[in-house]
Parts: structure tokens; sequence; C-alpha cells
């Protein structure tokens, strides 16, 4: 099998004189790629590298900042490597922009043309046309058999109230999926790039709900953001649910608190 060095100097048409492993998600490697030119370039391996690549082309074509996709191969996908000196903490507001940017981008139904998967987290994206069903059956319902029986229990409980807890049909916003601040490239006041993205369409606050599960985007965020829809924090937690879900499955007992906590906000 051909090195990593190989594969991308295949892919790029030019050599690669060395490379750095950085610090990537807990599914996949990630590598920085000095090319003999004096460029540079990111390289991430993993089974969904070309699924990955259509949804950056996704969220470019939106207007929203990603990397340019520079090479595809088997399990291996190659982008342009972009500044981040702090990912948003010093452009909330711009990263407010760009998401109402990236939500303006509306899709026929609910889902997208493929399925998905956070390492063996399946991610169901069956098109529907009915909101509230979408998220109870793809989303909360999805492994419920590889969770501890008393939540499996009170999910369900919930799922079934879903035709009462959420929009019928809001609109179906272009979602980045897995959006949380390490997902977030920024410089200098502006956002460069959104990264490692699990797209599907869907109600625009799962977007900002898992923006706020690991910490609180603040006034200058909402204030480039400009919109807001009425009781979005009664659905907070409804939304947030399915991160913390596919940490549990992923990550272990961990995480059981923050899925009891949020079932208990979720009523």
């Amino acid at each position: 099998m051909n090195s990593l060095p190989q594969r991308a100097a295949s892919l790029l048409g030019e050599r690669v004189v060395r490379t750095t492993r950085l610090h990537g998600g807990d599914l996949y490697e990630v590598h920085f790629l000095h090319l003999a030119s004096g460029a540079t370039a990111v390289a991430k391996t993993g089974p969904r590298a070309a699924a990955e690549a259509r949804m950056l082309a996704a969220i470019r074509d939106a207007g929203a900042p990603a990397p340019r996709v520079l090479g595809v191969g088997p399990d291996l996908l190659l982008i342009e490597a972009l500044e981040d000196r702090g990912g948003p903490a010093s452009a909330w507001r711009d990263l407010g922009r760009v998401l109402r940017k990236l939500h303006a981008r509306i899709g026929p139904h609910y889902g997208w043309p493929e399925d998905h998967a956070f390492g063996p987290v399946a991610i169901d994206n069956q098109p529907s046309d009915h909101w509230p069903s979408f998220w109870a059956e793809h989303r909360l319902l999805s492994g419920l058999e590889e969770l501890p029986a008393e939540i499996a229990r009170r999910l369900e409980a919930l799922a079934a109230r879903m035709g009462e807890r959420l929009p019928a049909r809001p609109a179906a916003s272009l979602l980045h999926g897995d959006l949380w601040s390490g997902n977030v490239l920024g410089a200098s006041g502006r956002i460069t790039g959104l990264i490692d993205p699990a797209c599907y369409h869907g109600h625009a606050e799962v977007d900002l709900a898992m923006l706020a599960l690991f910490g609180a985007p603040g006034d200058a965020f909402w204030e480039g953001y400009a919109a807001s829809e009425p009781d979005l924090a009664r659905r907070r937690p409804i939304y947030q649910l399915w991160p913390a879900l596919v940490h549990l499955r992923l990550f272990g007992s961990g995480y059981r608190g923050l899925v009891e906590r949020l079932l208990r906000e979720a009523g």
C-alpha cells in the first residue's frame, strides 16, 4: 500500500516533502502537508472522504467559507490549509453572519442525498417532508438498542411528542451538522472556514443548539446572525440531545449525565 505522501502526491501532482500530524477528531487522522513548491495542504484519512468533499462544496456554494477540495481518493481527502488563530473566539459576529448565509440555502426536503456517520454511529438522512417525524425517527430514536434501557424509554416518550414540540415545516436550511467551536476556523475578526461537516437540510436551530452545547456564543454572534425564532430556548435541549447521544454512544458513560440533564430540560 502506498504511503500517505505518495497517495497525496499522486492526487496533487507534486511531491510531498514532509507531513505533520495534527490534532484532529477522534474518528480520523489529519496531517499537514508541506509540498515541494512551498505550498501546503491538509490531508484527512477516513472512509467518507468523497461524501465530505461534497458537503464542503455545498457550504462554499452557499457563500459560506470552507476549505477548497484539492483532491479526493479512496479514504483520503485533501483540502486547502486555512488560517486559524483561535477559532471563533475573536469572530463571533462574523460567525453569525456566515451561519445566516449558510442557513439561507434552502433544500427541497429535510435530509441529505446520502446517509453519513460519525465513525460507527450512523446518520440516517432519508428525506422527509415533516420535520418532527424526521427528528424523532432519524435522530432521537436512531441506535436506540445501543443505549441504556431507561434512557431509551425516555427518548421514546419524548419522540412520541415531537409533533407538539417542533414546528411541522420550518425552512429546510442547509446545516453544517456538527457545529462546535473546534470545527470553526477564524482569524483577525473573520471566519476563515467551516470544517468537518455532517451536512443535511433541517431546522436552522439545530446548528445554533449544537454551537451552544459546549459553550455559549455571546451577543456579537446573535447580532451577526440577526434572526431568531420564538421559543428557541424551549426547543434547544431537544436539538442538543442528538449530539449528546452521539457522544454517549462513541465515548461512553461519561456523557450519560449530559443526556439525562437534556432529557429533564426537554420535559
